[in-house]
C-alpha cells in the first residue's frame, strides 16, 4: 500500500514543487527482528554519495490491529514532501558547510514534516474523508504536546496530570500516553518543535502570499524554504522576508 502511496504522491509533487533531491527513495518493511518495538514508519535519510537510499520504513507487526486511516499523513511527514524532501536537499548541497549540511534545527525539520502533512489537501491525497481525519488527528496530538510538555516542564505538572489531559483530550490508547508522557519526561522541549515549527511555516507561507497576491507561486515558495538548510525559525522568517521583497 503504502508503494503505491508513494508512486502516486511522487506523480503529485510537481504540482507543489520545483526542486526535488537527487538521492534515491525506497519503501522497506520494517525488519522482523525489530518490528515489535519500532513505530508505525520512520524515515532514514540516504547518503549524498548514493550508497545508501533514503528510506521510508514501514511497520507491518501485527498490521491487523493497525488503522489505515493515518498512513498518507506519516507518509507525507516522513518521507514525501517531508523529511526525505527537507534533509536530502540539505545534505546534497555543496554549499553549505559541513555543520549545517550535516546538522539541524528541530523546529525547522518537525516543523517542515507537520507542514507536509497540511500539504495533502492540495496534493489531493485526502479525498478520502478518512485520510484527512488521520491527518486532523495527527495535528491534534501535536497540539496536545504543546499542553502537556508546558505543563510537566513548566507549570509542575505530575505524570498523572499529563496521561488525564491526554485521555481527556485524545482517542489515545494507554500503551502511547505512557510511552508519550515518558517522552516528555525524558526530552525537555521537544516535542513543542513539531507544531510550532508548522505554525510558523504556514504564518511565513500566509503572509508570503498576502503580500505577494497573483505573484505568489508555491513551488517558489517551497523552494525558498529548503534550499538552504535548516535553520533557526527566525532566520527562515528573515530569508523569506528578503525573498518576498525581491519578488515585489
Amino acid at each position: 500500500a503504502y508503494r503505491d502511496m508513494s508512486a502516486d504522491i511522487e506523480k503529485r509533487a510537481p504540482n507543489l514543487f520545483r526542486l526535488f533531491p537527487k538521492t534515491d527513495f525506497e519503501v522497506r518493511r520494517v525488519e522482523p527482528f525489530r518490528e515489535a518495538s519500532s513505530s508505525k514508519g520512520s524515515y532514514q535519510s540516504g547518503t549524498p554519495d548514493g550508497s545508501r537510499p533514503g528510506i521510508f520504513y514501514a511497520n507491518a507487526y501485527k498490521v491487523e490491529t493497525r488503522p489505515k486511516w493515518d498512513m498518507t499523513s506519516l507518509y507525507l511527514h516522513e518521507a514525501i514532501p517531508g523529511h526525505h524532501f527537507q534533509i536530502s536537499l540539505q545534505r546534497e548541497s555543496e554549499e553549505l558547510p559541513r555543520f549545517r549540511r550535516f546538522g539541524g534545527f528541530t523546529a525547522y525539520i518537525e516543523g517542515w514534516g507537520l507542514y507536509a502533512e497540511s500539504l495533502g489537501k492540495e496534493l489531493g491525497v485526502y479525498d478520502d474523508p478518512m485520510d484527512y481525519f488521520g491527518s486532523l488527528n495527527a495535528e491534534l496530538w501535536r497540539s496536545i504536546r504543546l499542553v502537556v510538555d508546558t505543563g510537566l516542564h513548566a507549570k509542575g505538572w505530575t505524570r498523572q496530570q499529563v496521561l488525564d489531559f491526554m485521555f481527556a483530550n485524545s482517542a489515545t490508547s494507554e500503551p502511547r500516553a505512557v510511552a508519550e508522557a515518558e517522552r516528555f519526561m525524558a526530552i525537555p522541549g521537544q516535542a513543542l518543535a513539531y507544531k510550532i515549527g508548522q505554525l510558523k511555516i504556514r504564518e511565513i507561507r500566509t503572509n508570503a502570499e498576502t503580500r505577494l497576491g497573483e505573484k505568489f507561486d508555491v513551488r517558489e515558495f517551497h523552494a525558498e524554504v529548503l534550499k538552504d538548510g535548516s535553520m533557526p525559525l527566525s532566520m527562515l522568517e528573515a530569508k523569506i522576508d528578503s525573498w518576498v521583497e525581491s519578488q515585489l
